[in-house]
């Protein structure tokens, strides 16, 4: 066979594409990185990430202590800079040097010590949980006169340190603990939501009395009123010292977590989970010092395990509400202006706020979990994502020495210091980009300030740390070339250095080249009797930005209406290109036996073409599309795809009746004639006299099997007034016959004869 100008033209074509090493779709296209949900899926170390977008040094931070336990609740340190832990699983205190060494001081029969608080003699408070107290613990002037002295059964204190019930509210739960500048402590309660004074003198009473299950937190502002947080309805209450309360705020949220007070006047809450009927767990205290496995949607209340649905609880078994750490639907911080003013100043749908407290800049930070983080929250819906610690949740906050806070975490249990001022040197590595095809990287370009070194790697498999090309710096200040080899997957590492002018990063752009691939044919379909109608065309609004091709969006294609049409044939077909290029196609045919391939269309931008049947003779054809991305490319750097339909059958062309015949023999009508197509076979016979209805009539021999058939029959004459009469006198003396046939693609002809005695 010969081949035909077209394919010889596309042959040409492909070689001359063969010597090209690249081609682009639409260009050199762009990759950027500069939103903060871009940037926090990268790995940020000793980094910050801006919610307005970009990077900056983080603050310091270090851990200074391991404790055994999982869980840490609490932590207050003294005016020495001791720092002192709650815990549970086990429950514990710790007392922790500011030289990182960590010692038990405490450690109570309960299952866990929730709250802390050190007087103004630097004595600590320590409250337990559950049917819990409050411990005065207090180091001994003279340890080794205490030797030999015994302490209560339900109390373990460590041999330097003395430990006493001071207050026992009889309640399930307590809470928090606060001082007064008085000296008076406030323990909040549960499960009637009550707070109880205790005076310095040790006499104690109920100081209010909520309508909520729960009083989950407790601050003191600088009028001396009582700040205290609700689980329930999440309320904020405003409690002056004579007992009399106000609820400040109700919030969206079902509990209040934390409260921050800052200098002028304003109060910070934090709330989280749903509002909804309260969730009882039944929970059981943790007997290992690793992380605890919890089911999804949050860890169990400190301390606990959450039993697995049907299993059955061990012996020591307790019943906690499902708070703080169990609660779902994100958590949010309120501010309330001291003008009692609310306002919800920061969201989150993944995070937990568990603490708050401020820096040394007055910023109002936020101790977070499931994931870990802290953010500082900088005003209205603006925040920084300042670190994420390597532990689940980031419990509790405390101030430290030279303006630092410290930082202390659940599962697992440890103690970080977090520095009054920023690290001197932080890197970020950026999540890996995936150019969809094999790339070749040009430059980048960085905004950003101070002293910042920018490094790129590449690879062709989707990790890194699977034969990866090695970091590869870039000059900013000379030819920022991205000295990597081309590749499918890239990523950048930035190194922000602290110095004269603070170090940032605005934005990271990586400019690219993929390297072009020709269209890819899924499927060609041909349906003979369909036609397609067309589909509007939506108007498409150009991109400016440079950074439309860096993920490019799959097409849609919405499947074309469709309508059954015999005189149609309908080409539909499913292609897809690797660059996301703009394609345009062209349909053409054959028959069978022919080695020339016919134009019916070209130009066309949809997925599918109709066109009339009578165009093609009767016969068999095969039908072939071309996909090419020249709307893309520069002339001769378009690449094109061809794929060949199925062979599909065209015939419109009724049968021919031939030698019609018809008599009338006594009581019966002899009926013959002979059928013949020029394509496909006949697939059946109908016969009608004197406009009775149609009747099947099957060929001589019974099988419809050939392009041509005869037809013998007879049938009744049928008799005047009543045909199912049979007497030749009531006969009538003139009958209609009319036969029609039809081939296997349902075209039909007809014909007739007059019967005449």
């Amino acid at each position: 066979m010969g081949t035909s100008p077209r394919k010889q033209f596309f042959f040409v074509l492909t070689a001359l594409l063969a010597v090209v090493p690249f081609s682009s779709g639409e260009g050199t296209r762009t990759w950027e990185q500069s939103k903060f949900e871009d940037l926090s899926k990268g790995t940020a170390t000793g980094v910050a990430i801006r919610s307005s977008g970009g990077l900056e040094l983080a603050p310091a931070f270090k851990a200074i202590s391991t404790t055994p336990s999982t869980y840490i609740w609490s932590i207050t340190a003294d005016q020495s800079g001791n720092l002192y832990a709650a815990t549970g699983g086990p429950a514990r205190v710790y007392r922790i040097t500011p030289q990182g060494q960590s010692s038990t001081i405490f450690e109570p029969q309960e299952l866990q010590v929730q709250a802390l608080a050190v007087d103004k003699n630097g004595i600590l408070y320590a409250a337990t949980n559950p049917d819990g107290k409050v411990y005065r613990i207090e180091r001994l002037a003279n340890p080794a006169a205490a030797k030999g002295k015994t302490e209560p059964a339900t109390i373990k204190a460590a041999s330097e340190f003395s430990a006493s019930v001071y207050f026992d509210p009889g309640t399930k739960y307590i809470w928090d603990l606060v001082f007064d500048h008085a000296g008076n402590l406030y323990v909040a309660t549960g499960d009637h939501g009550e707070i109880f004074r205790v005076t310095p003198t040790g006499e104690h009473s109920v100081f209010f009395k909520s309508d909520e299950a729960h009083i989950r937190v407790l601050s003191v502002d600088a009028q001396g009123d009582l700040i205290a947080g609700s689980d329930g309805s999440g309320l904020v209450y405003q409690i002056k010292p004579s007992g009399e309360g106000f609820v400040l705020y109700s919030a969206p949220k079902k509990e209040i977590t934390a409260l921050a007070i800052d200098k002028a006047g304003n109060i910070y809450a934090a709330g989280v989970g749903e509002k909804r009927a309260g969730a009882v767990l039944s929970i059981f205290p943790s007997p290992v010092t690793t992380p605890v496995p919890v089911p999804t949607g949050g860890p169990a209340q400190p301390g606990m395990v959450v039993l697995n649905p049907g299993l059955a609880p061990p012996a020591l078994v307790s019943s906690i509400p499902l708070t703080g750490p169990g609660a779902s639907g994100g958590s949010e911080i309120y501010r309330i202006a001291p003008d009692g003013s609310p306002r919800r100043i920061w969201a989150s749908r993944e995070d937990l706020v568990y603490a708050l407290a401020f820096d040394s800049g007055g910023r109002l930070l936020a101790g977070t979990g499931n994931r870990g983080h802290v953010f500082a929250v900088t005003s209205e819906d603006r925040f920084v994502d300042l670190l994420k610690a390597s532990a689940t949740q980031v419990t509790a906050l405390a101030k430290a020495p030279a303006g630092g806070l410290y930082v202390s975490t659940s599962n697992l249990g440890k103690v970080f210091l977090l520095g009054g001022s920023a690290e001197s040197e932080g890197s970020y590595e950026s999540d890996v980009f995936d150019a969809k095809v094999f790339s070749r990287w040009g430059r980048a370009e960085l905004r950003g300030t101070g002293q910042v070194q920018l490094f790129a790697r590449s690879g062709n498999v989707d990790n890194p740390d699977r034969n990866w090309s090695p970091w590869q710096p870039v000059d900013l200040l000379k030819d920022p070339v991205l000295s990597v080899p081309p590749a499918r997957f890239i990523q950048w590492k930035a190194v922000l250095h602290a110095g004269n002018t603070t170090p940032s990063v605005d934005s990271v752009l990586l400019n690219y080249l993929p390297k072009n691939v020709a269209p890819d044919f899924d499927d060609v379909t041909v349906q003979v009797g369909v036609r397609y109608q067309p589909l509007p065309k939506l108007a498409v609004v150009p991109d400016t930005s440079g950074t439309a091709a860096a993920n490019p969006q799959p097409r849609f294609d919405a499947p074309p209406p469709t309508t059954r049409d015999s005189d149609s044939i309908g080409v539909k077909w499913t292609v897809h290109d690797d660059n996301d290029d703009q394609m345009v196609y062209s349909v053409y045919y054959r028959g069978d036996g022919e080695t020339r391939w016919l134009l019916l269309k070209d130009g066309l931008t949809d997925k599918f073409y109709s066109f009339d049947a009578s165009l093609l003779p009767d016969g068999g054809y095969t039908v072939e599309v071309m996909a090419s991305d020249a709307p893309s490319h520069s002339p001769g750097q378009s690449l094109i795809s061809t794929r060949d339909s199925a062979r599909f059958e065209v015939d419109t062309t009724p049968p021919r009746i031939d030698g019609l015949k018809a008599a009338v023999e006594g009581t019966q009508i002899h009926v013959s004639f002979h059928a013949i197509d020029g394509f496909s076979n006949i697939k059946r016979a109908e016969y009608s006299v004197d406009a009775a209805d149609w009747q099947y009539v099957e060929p001589v021999g019974q099988l419809a099997d050939s392009k041509s058939a005869n037809y013998d029959f007879q049938v009744a004459v049928p008799s005047v007034g009543n045909p199912v009469l049979a007497d030749p006198g009531k006969l009538s003396a003139e009958h209609v016959v009319v036969v029609r046939v039809y081939d296997r693609f349902d075209n039909m002809s007809s014909a007739k004869t007059v019967i005449r005695k």
